[in-house]
């Protein structure tokens, strides 16, 4: 090509000398026509070399270029053919047009041309944008697909190397994990020093081992805590496993009065080492506040849990009780008012706490609200009994109304939850910074983590049995009039089913004392009777009850036969206490439109795991959710977790 540019500089160079030729010709004929005539003949003569030159380059051109398109095609079809990734070509319908014989080798097909895109490669059914990535193994090979919906084209490009890469520098990244006796206290209480000493090495035994087993470096941090140290890929193994050194160790020491429990967290998946510490410890703490006997895996933005098959174990000691006790004195006296919230649609746990809460801030002289939202006509009596008396009454304000009245010195008291999408208004604690959390649900993975005050008892039986504690650390002479003492020992009542479940020591220790405070069990008796249509509606939604694994009741009411949230729970209680049942479940559509969930069992099945892989929670024996769509597809939602998680723990055998 070099040579063609110097043709073409002397041939724009000839044509200069021409036009200067004719000037100089024209100039010589003016002073002599012989000069002129022999000037013009020079010129005439150069023209036609000149003519003759470029009609030789124009040729020569032609040809080269000729040549060069034909050089270029079969290099390019040659080029094509050798890429070393696929080309497919598509038509409308996503059958191949086309594809170069990358294609061939990798799907192991001479000719693919009219197959199907969906047939070759299933996974491009699921792309819905006109342009995407995809990524798919085939014959032990990773690849990435481009497509390309306009252009109609698809790249396939081997990825394996890279691929390989980036899930050994996955595999080998840092995990961090935390391991906690969590009632050494209760467990060790009574015994000597060879006896505490003995069954503490018996249990760091068996976790040296298991820890050995899975090639986790552990160190002992305290008596009753333990740091685990391994790589991702260890602790996807560990979560295989289901973390079975909880079932070991409960098992191991079964013969003690009280069965000693591991609590685990572990974290993985951070930027920075700090922050995966942060998670470690705070993945422990919501194992902790679950109950214990469990582990909590936050791997990245994924939080699992595993185990939680025991109830937790009552603290025997009030020393929490009353730290937390003068605490909340302190941020009631430091505040400017109090409002109290309990969850929307309260029940009779949430009523009584916060009416106890009330208490205690009339009693340190504060003005303090109750904002209640939403109907549940279980507490209807209950709120009678309490609009009797007018100072009480007189405290129950609407959300609207608790807008005027928050300020930045407001104390937010939340009771019988801890989820901030579950309260009565969520706004209103983002209007405060000092926020007090009183609840007996084992923790979600929501939680209020900023507030001031976090007192969350799982193995307390209801947030009332938590509040009766906190007011005799409150004022050293409380005084409680019926109807205070009556709501709270009412809410008692009804979360543990007259006392017949998640019952300890101190729940008979706090009924006591509000008995002598004047609570009326009459009037708590009253205030639980049914009525004759709602027994004769239970009936007919425990009738059509089917059972699963022998022991598991599920009732489904048909879709559009609308029923409460009351009478759901209630015909739950009622299939539970039928004989051979470990587990009840009653499904129905509700008022809003939501179909509602609501289960029991008496401990031996966790149905707040249960719940919480249905999108809901709630406690070992008593949870629940809300989904939308149809009664039937719920159903077959429940029916599925059931079996998922039979075949994972086999917890129904």
């Amino acid at each position: 090509m070099p040579n063609f540019l110097t043709k073409r500089w002397h041939g724009l160079h000839s044509v200069l000398t021409l036009i200067i030729m004719f000037a100089l010709t024209a100039v010589l004929s003016y002073f002599s026509w012989v000069a002129g005539l022999i000037g013009l003949l020079l010129t005439i003569g150069a023209a036609v070399y000149v003519y003759i030159a470029e009609r030789a380059f124009r040729n020569e051109f032609k040809q080269y270029v000729q040549t060069l398109s034909y050089r270029l095609k079969t290099s390019g079809t040659d080029i094509i053919q050798q890429l070393p990734f696929g080309i497919i070509i598509f038509n409308e319908e996503h059958n191949v047009e086309w594809h170069n014989p990358y294609i061939s080798t990798i799907l192991n097909e001479d000719n693919l041309v009219g197959e199907p895109l969906n047939k070759l490669f299933p996974s491009l059914s699921q792309v819905k944008d006109a342009d995407a990535t995809v990524e798919l193994m085939l014959n032990q090979h990773m690849y990435r697909l481009t497509f390309r919906e306009k252009a109609r084209i698809v790249y396939v490009q081997d990825i394996t190397e890279s691929w390989a890469l980036q899930k050994k520098y996955d595999e080998e990244r840092l995990s961090i994990g935390i391991v906690m006796i969590d009632n050494l206290e209760e467990v060790t209480q009574g015994l000597d020093d060879n006896q505490r000493s003995s069954l503490l090495s018996k249990v760091t035994g068996k976790i040296t081992e298991w820890a050995q087993r899975h090639e986790v470096l552990l160190k002992r941090l305290t008596s009753d805590r333990f740091l685990l140290i391994t790589d991702q890929h260890t602790l996807r193994a560990l979560e295989q496993t289901r973390f079975d050194i909880l079932d070991d160790v409960r098992e191991m020491t079964n013969d003690q009065k009280i069965p000693i429990t591991l609590s685990i967290g572990f974290a993985a998946g951070a930027e920075h080492i700090l922050e995966l510490g942060h998670w470690a410890h705070r993945s422990l703490d919501i194992a902790l506040g679950r109950g214990g006997d469990q582990a909590t895996v936050k791997f990245g933005t994924r939080q699992t849990f595993y185990g939680g098959k025991t109830n937790a174990v009552e603290k025997r000691t009030k020393v929490r009780a009353r730290v937390v006790a003068h605490t909340l004195r302190d941020l009631i006296k430091e505040s400017y008012n109090v409002v109290i919230m309990g969850h929307r649609i309260p029940d009779m746990d949430a009523i009584g706490a916060a009416v106890g809460i009330l208490k205690a801030a009339r009693m340190l002289g504060k003005e303090s609200y109750i904002v209640l939202e939403g109907v549940n006509p279980s507490i209807d009596r209950m709120m009678e009994l309490l609009r009797e008396d007018e100072k009480i009454a007189q405290r129950f304000i609407t959300p609207e109304q608790a807008f005027g009245l928050m300020n930045s010195h407001t104390l937010a008291v939340v009771v019988d939850t801890h989820k901030a999408s579950m309260v009565a208004e969520p706004k209103l604690l983002s209007m405060t910074e000092r926020i007090a959390v009183i609840d007996h649900h084992r923790r979600s993975e929501e939680f209020l983590s900023h507030a001031t005050l976090m007192y969350l008892e799982p193995y307390a039986s209801s947030t009332c049995e938590l509040v009766t504690e906190l007011l005799q650390y409150i004022h050293d002479r409380i005084s409680l009039d019926v109807r205070e003492s009556t709501s709270l020992l009412a809410g008692i009542t009804v979360d543990t089913k007259s006392f017949s479940l998640r019952t300890g020591a101190r729940t008979f220790e706090a009924a006591s004392f509000l008995r002598r405070n004047g609570a009326d069990s009459s009037m708590i008796q009253r205030m639980l009777q049914e009525d004759l249509h709602g027994y004769i509606t239970k009936s007919e939604i425990i009738k059509h009850a089917t059972i699963m694994y022998d022991h598991i009741a599920i009732a489904v009411v048909s879709q559009g036969e609308v029923k409460s949230q009351l009478l759901i729970a209630q015909s739950a209680d009622t299939l539970l206490n039928m004989s051979n049942i470990y587990a009840s479940f009653v499904i129905a559509e509700r008022p809003d439109g939501l179909i509602a969930i609501s289960a029991r069992s008496f401990g031996q099945i966790n149905v707040q795991i249960i719940m919480e892989r249905m999108g809901g929670g709630g406690h070992l024996t008593n949870a629940a959710a809300q989904l939308e769509g149809t009664v039937d597809e719920v159903a077959a939602k429940l029916r599925d977790v059931l079996k998922q998680i039979d075949e994972e723990e086999g917890l129904f055998e």
